[in-house]
């Protein structure tokens, strides 16, 4: 995890810039929840009505902080691959989600997008406009990849098991309550692959984007 909320407090000055680096702190030791205005105040050693003189509200708050996690994605180096460019986006969007597994919901939820938010989105639009697809291609595409990316995080972040034994108990104890014959091939496929030894659901991720890829080229050469 990372800084404690009240190490990043007690920097000095107090303005926005460091009330969102608590926000943040709080969001990831104990959840977007826990970021309340109160919450915030109390870490920073004010009353609650003295922040609003360094924030507007809440939206204020949230807003920064979809904009601080868009600003810690890497943005791949300008290339004419559009598919290698777009691969490092994914994978550098994903890692980024991960450390802040509250985000991957909130950012779709923003109306109000600042510069670092905008430019990953430019981001990936160039990618695929510099290397000969159409508008309407680009849209298609921009669209599939990064619901790919944020779907399979927020699915990857609530997975309700930390590592191979409790994945094994958990499914174990699905196993012994339904019969195999209702089932057989979700059962066939946790027996061959999913309990096998170092499964990690994450690795899914890369097989997925490749055939979310492999999509996006058919698509250009599709009558």
């Amino acid at each position: 995890m990372g800084r404690r909320p009240t190490e990043v407090a007690n920097r000095a000055p107090l303005n926005a810039e460091r009330t969102l680096q608590v926000a943040l702190a709080i969001a990831d030791n104990e959840g977007l929840e826990a970021a309340t205005m109160r919450r915030l105040a109390r870490e920073l050693g004010v009353e609650a009505a003295s922040l609003y003189h360094h924030v507007n509200g809440k939206n204020q708050i949230l807003d920064g902080l979809v904009e601080a996690v868009a600003a810690e994605i890497e943005r791949p180096m300008p290339s004419t691959d559009w598919r290698t460019a777009i691969s490092e986006r994914a994978v550098n969007t994903r890692a980024v989600l991960r450390r802040h597994p509250w985000a991957v919901s909130l950012m779709a939820s923003r109306t109000s997008p600042g510069p670092a938010t905008l430019g990953l989105l430019e981001t990936g639009i160039r990618c695929f406009r510099e290397d000969g697809f159409s508008v309407l291609q680009a849209a298609h595409a921009i669209s599939v990849v990064d619901s790919y990316v944020h779907g399979f995080v927020l699915q990857e972040v609530n997975l309700p098991f930390r590592n191979e034994s409790e994945l094994a108990a958990m499914t174990g104890a699905i196993m012994e309550t339904f019969p195999a014959a209702e089932f057989p091939y979700l059962f066939e496929m946790t027996v061959e692959h999913v309990l096998k030894p170092g499964y990690d659901y994450g690795d899914e991720f890369h097989s997925g984007l490749k055939v979310v890829l492999d999509g996006v080229a058919a698509s250009l050469v599709a009558p």
